[in-house]
C-alpha cells in the first residue's frame, strides 16, 4: 500500500511489504517476564501516502500431516520449498510451528487479490504435496491441543511467548488481515471508526472455527476469544486527529508497555507505514476465493463511507460495540444487530444484506460485484464456513475427517 519503490529503497523487498504482526520492530530494551521495559517515550511514526482504496490481505494458514490430520511443525520445510518459487506477495512463519502466513502484494481490487492468491495457494499444495502434508483454511484446527505447539525459532516469537506464556501457544489460531489504502492520516482514522460498526459483519461472513480441542464450542467464531485474552486487545481509543492518536502513543509508550504498533491487539488498527487502517476480526476463510469476496466487501464498504461520507462516527458508537462483536462470534448469521445510532434491534444477516443492496453500484465499480453476490448468496441461505465444517462433522463424526475434507477444499478439489 506503500510506494513500492520508495520502500525498495528505503532497503526492503517486495517481500517485505507486509511484515508480519511478529517482526522485529526497531531495536529497543527488551520486555522483562513481567513485560516491563525501560521506560523511554516513542514518537508514531508518519502516515504514509497510499492510493485510496488499494487492498493488501494476509492468511495465517494451517499445516496438517496426511495420517491423522493434526497440526504439523512443517513451517521451515514449507518456507524453504516456497522460497524456490517466484510468486507475488510474501510467505512468512508465524508464532508457531505449523502455522504460516501467506500475503499479497498491493491490489487494486478483489480480482487482483485472487489474481494473486491463487498461484501462491497452488504452490502451497504443490509444496505440502511433496512433504506428505496439507494446508487448511479455517479459524480454528479441530482438534489440536496447544500444549503440543512450538513455538517458532524467532527472537520475537520467543519474546512472545517468554511474556505470555501458554497463551502464546494458545494463539495457534488462524486469521485473515485486510489492509486498505486511506488518503491521509486523519481520513485513515475516520475509516477506522466507521468500519467499527460493520465488525459483526465481518465476523459472521468469515466466521469458521466452530471447534476447539475436540469439542463444539457452540460459537461460530471462538478464535476471536483467543484474541480477546491479550491485554492490548479490543478496540482503538476513539480520535478522529492524528495528532491526538500520537499523542496518546506517545503516552503509552512512556509507560515502558507499548514499544510499537505491532504490540496493540487491536480489532482494527492504523498501519502507518502502509497508509492504510488493517482489519483484523476475520477467521481464515476455507478457500482463496472466499477471502478475496470478503476483500471485495471491505473495498466496497470503503468507497462508500469515502464517496457519500453516511456518517459521522461518535464514541457512542461503541457502546453496543462488545455486545455486537459477542452476537457475530457466538451466532454467526443469526446474531442479533443493535444499531449503534439508532438502538434498533434487527436480525444481523438482515443489516448485512440492507448493506449489500446499498453497496451494489461500488461494488460493480470496483469489479466486487460477482465476490459479493456469493457472500449474499450464503448469507440468505444461513451459511457460512463454520456451518459447512458442522456439516461435515454431523454426517462424519469424526473431526480428522472434517480438517480432510477442508483441506480438499482448501486445494479447490470440493
Amino acid at each position: 500500500m506503500v510506494d513500492q519503490d520508495a520502500w525498495q529503497r528505503a532497503g526492503h523487498t517486495a517481500m517485505s511489504l507486509h511484515p508480519k504482526q511478529g517482526a522485529a520492530p526497531a531495536p529497543t530494551p527488551a520486555p522483562t517476564r513481567s513485560g516491563r521495559v525501560a521506560r523511554r517515550t516513542v514518537q508514531l511514526e508518519p502516515f504514509n501516502q497510499s492510493q485510496a482504496l488499494s487492498l493488501g490481505v494476509e492468511l495465517e494458514l494451517q499445516l496438517v500431516n496426511t495420517h491423522d490430520y493434526d497440526l504439523a511443525p512443517y513451517a521451515e520445510d514449507m518456507l524453504r520449498l516456497m522460497a524456490q518459487t517466484k510468486l507475488p506477495g510474501s510467505v512468512v512463519p508465524e508464532m508457531t510451528s505449523s502455522m504460516i502466513e501467506i500475503s499479497t502484494d498491493i491490489c487494486h481490487s478483489a480480482a487482483d487479490v485472487i489474481t494473486q492468491l491463487t498461484p501462491i495457494r497452488d504452490a502451497l499444495v504443490r509444496n505440502a504435496d511433496k512433504l506428505n502434508i496439507a494446508v487448511v483454511g479455517g479459524g480454528t484446527h479441530a482438534f489440536q491441543q496447544w500444549h503440543a505447539q512450538r513455538i517458532y525459532d524467532k527472537p520475537r516469537f520467543r519474546e512472545l511467548s517468554d511474556l505470555y506464556g501458554y497463551l502464546a501457544k494458545q494463539f495457534t489460531i488462524f486469521g485473515q488481515h485486510v489492509h486498505i489504502g486511506c488518503p491521509n492520516a486523519d481520513a485513515a482514522l475516520l475509516m477506522l471508526h466507521r468500519m467499527s460498526r460493520y465488525i459483526p459483519h465481518f465476523i459472521a461472513l468469515s466466521a469458521s472455527s466452530p471447534f476447539v480441542q475436540g469439542h463444539d464450542t457452540q460459537f461460530d467464531s471462538a478464535r476471536l476469544n483467543s484474541v480477546f485474552a491479550f491485554p492490548l486487545s479490543g478496540v482503538a481509543p476513539f480520535t478522529l486527529s492524528w495528532n491526538e492518536f500520537a499523542n496518546y502513543f506517545e503516552r503509552m509508550t512512556r509507560t515502558g508497555v507499548v514499544r510499537s504498533m505491532k504490540d496493540f491487539y487491536w480489532d482494527i488498527r492504523p498501519k502507518p507505514e502502509f497508509g492504510t487502517i488493517e482489519i483484523r476480526v476475520f477467521d481464515t476463510p476455507l478457500t482463496v476465493e472466499r477471502a478475496a469476496a470478503l476483500a471485495g466487501y471491505v473495498q466496497s464498504l470503503a468507497a462508500w463511507f469515502l464517496q457519500e461520507q453516511p456518517f459521522m462516527p461518535v464514541e457512542d458508537d461503541y457502546l453496543v460495540y462488545t455486545y455486537n462483536r459477542f452476537q457475530a462470534c457466538r451466532f454467526g448469521l443469526d446474531g442479533l444487530y443493535v444499531d449503534p445510532a439508532s438502538g434498533e434491534h434487527m436480525p444481523l444477516r438482515d443489516h448485512i444484506l440492507q448493506t449489500m443492496t446499498r453497496l451494489d453500484g461500488f461494488s460493480e465499480a470496483l469489479n466486487a460485484s460477482q465476490g459479493l453476490a456469493q457472500l449474499r448468496n450464503g448469507v440468505e441461505a444461513g451459511q457460512n464456513d463454520a456451518r459447512w465444517l458442522r456439516e461435515q462433522q454431523g454426517r462424519e463424526r469424526l473431526l480428522p475427517e472434517v480438517v480432510r475434507q477442508a483441506a480438499l477444499r482448501f486445494r479447490g478439489a470440493v
